[in-house]
């Protein structure tokens, strides 16, 4: 038993840490071996996460109880993930995209680094400091997991790595096949793309929401469900304004 204690101290140390060392370890090269990664597992959350988030989450009480964290420690979700939406960004360039290959490269690049893993810490550590800051329960009377009061970085980033991989196949799968569609001029492509990323960034909150609302010692957790009221707000004034999203981000990124 204390050796199982002893394993698990270094885990906790890295799951409780801040932004930086916590991104570092998702990110160390000797994390990323394949025969280390569960990948049959990887894949069974990524279907579930698009279907029945839910019971995604529910496996995080089960890693709570049995390695004392509520983040991963298998850094196969975020490998696999990232390298979807490199493949996606290179079929989009080879769809879109206008020589010189170099531009291409940076496109990739950016698709990963910056759109998926820096928009991702950026929001991971918005959202972990506000949930300790504002969101934690008085002294997490009555909860089982009373030691352990403050939201992991690394599980910040975890929600983030679960709500993005359903807006990946909405906005870069589903909407590359659609885009002869959503390209079009007037307002049924402009109504149709809008209403695609509408669904896509709600349902973004949505799966954000259910993660921190898993955590025993949070409460109000529902404030993570307001960009939902935010983006149907701004749905009609689009539509009605003949704004395309999906021309829109093809110009910003291709000049499409």
């Amino acid at each position: 038993r204390r050796a199982a204690t002893t394993r698990a101290c270094p885990l906790r140390a890295r799951a409780n840490a801040g932004p930086a060392p916590a991104a570092a370890h998702v990110l160390a090269p000797t994390h990323n071996k394949w025969n280390q990664m569960d990948t049959e597992y990887t894949m069974w959350q990524m279907v579930n996460l698009c279907v029945a988030p839910k019971a995604v989450y529910k496996q995080t009480s089960f890693r709570k109880q049995t390695k004392n964290q509520w983040a991963r420690d298998d850094p196969a979700f975020v490998v696999i993930l990232a390298a979807l939406v490199a493949l996606s960004a290179v079929a989009y360039c080879l769809a879109f995209g206008r020589p010189p290959l170099w531009r291409w490269a940076v496109g990739v690049a950016w698709a990963v680094f910056v759109d998926f893993l820096g928009t991702g810490a950026v929001i991971a550590t918005v959202c972990w400091g506000i949930s300790n800051a504002y969101l934690r329960r008085d002294g997490g009377a009555g909860h089982s997991h009373a030691v352990e009061q403050r939201v992991e970085w690394m599980y910040a980033f975890d929600v983030h790595c679960n709500a993005y991989f359903p807006l990946f196949v909405t906005l870069y799968v589903l909407q590359f096949f659609l885009s002869p569609l959503l390209l079009q001029h007037g307002y049924l492509a402009a109504i149709a793309s809008d209403t695609l990323y509408a669904g896509a960034l709600s349902y973004y909150a949505y799966v954000t929401f259910l993660g921190y609302n898993q955590l025993p010692f949070l409460e109000r957790t529902e404030l993570f469900l307001c960009p939902i009221w935010l983006v149907l707000a701004a749905l009609p004034l689009c539509i009605i304004g003949g704004f395309n999203a999906t021309r829109f981000t093809l110009a910003m990124a291709f000049d499409y």
